[in-house]
């Protein structure tokens, strides 16, 4: 690696989450990627919600429907205090306000499970398929069960279960920058890097605000990681954490199937934003353990 920067002595904290992995097909392309992006487009989790990403884009020989498609992740709390059913619930529950408010309702489109071997399966009929009023029906397509759900531009077909499993949410990276012009092209760069990795999602894409577990504002969720903010060095002095010219930091966090997965995408993320002039050092967050059981070492990942 010829890096002109330096990767920091850190780690990232990570943690487990709860994900469904679904293969949504269109008409067209502008249909597909309107609906592939509206529902991947908030990232929640941090407020109770799902989060998702678009893991890849394919062909009309890749899809059961032989349409063009992607691959969606979409990713739920997995708090290890609380029954493993009520969160099945609740990320069912917040699955569905992603598949009925953001792909249902774009014409011609149609899910299907790319997660059959996966620790279980969700129904989709009492929060999808129920949207057909009772009128509902399910039939084979494609070798699969699907749920039609008879709407005005008929009709929307959602695979009836589909696949979830435990995966690795919140591995991240820092890009400490000197330039505006650095920080584009590193985030570009370090995208396009990570997306060559199977199995992974970007859910923030380049995330310009940071976080950090505590906050004055419990009532908003999690605030600016304040010690971080270029805007803020002179303000708290010693107490501030931006290095000398550095004057933008973002953030680029990583969901993925497995440990593998993220870690592999994080090295080659790191890798192509290294190489960015301007590009000063990559570092990470972590919170002493308060956020999450995993560590990833940022150097170990190119031993």
């Amino acid at each position: 690696m010829d890096a002109k920067g330096e990767i920091e002595d850190t780690y990232a904290e990570a943690f487990t989450g709860l994900f469904c992995r679904v293969i949504v097909t269109a008409d067209d392309e502008r249909t597909l990627c309107n609906a592939a992006e509206d529902s991947t487009a908030t990232p929640s989790v941090v407020i109770g919600r799902v989060e998702g990403g678009v893991e890849k884009w394919l062909s009309e020989k890749e899809t059961p429907d032989q349409r063009k498609g992607a691959v969606l992740q979409f990713w739920g709390e997995m708090n290890r205090k609380k029954p493993l059913a009520d969160l099945l619930k609740k990320f069912e529950t917040e699955l569905s306000y992603r598949i009925r408010q953001d792909i249902l309702v774009k014409p011609f489109t149609a899910v299907f499970d790319a997660l059959p071997d996966g620790d279980g399966k969700l129904d989709m009929m009492e929060r999808v398929g129920h949207c057909g009023d009772g009128y509902e029906w399910v039939e084979k397509r494609h070798g699969r069960e699907v749920i039609v759900v008879p709407i005005m531009v008929p009709d929307f077909i959602i695979e009836r279960y589909l696949g979830y499993a435990r995966g690795v949410m919140g591995a991240n990276f820092w890009v400490m920058c000197k330039t505006k012009d650095a920080l584009k092209k590193a985030g570009e760069k370090a995208l396009e890097a990570i997306h060559q990795v199977n199995g992974v999602v970007t859910p923030f894409d380049v995330c310009s605000a940071g976080s950090k577990p505590e906050t004055r504002f419990p009532w908003i969720g999690p605030t600016t990681n304040h010690a971080y903010c270029p805007s803020l060095k002179q303000r708290l002095g010693k107490d501030s954490m931006v290095p000398e010219n550095v004057r933008y930091i973002p953030e680029i966090v990583i969901n993925g199937v497995s440990m593998k997965a993220v870690k592999e995408a994080m090295k080659a993320g790191i890798e192509a934003a290294l190489n960015v002039d301007g590009v000063v050092r990559i570092s990470a967050g972590n919170y002493a353990g308060k956020l999450g059981e995993f560590k990833i070492y940022l150097r170990e990942l190119f031993l």
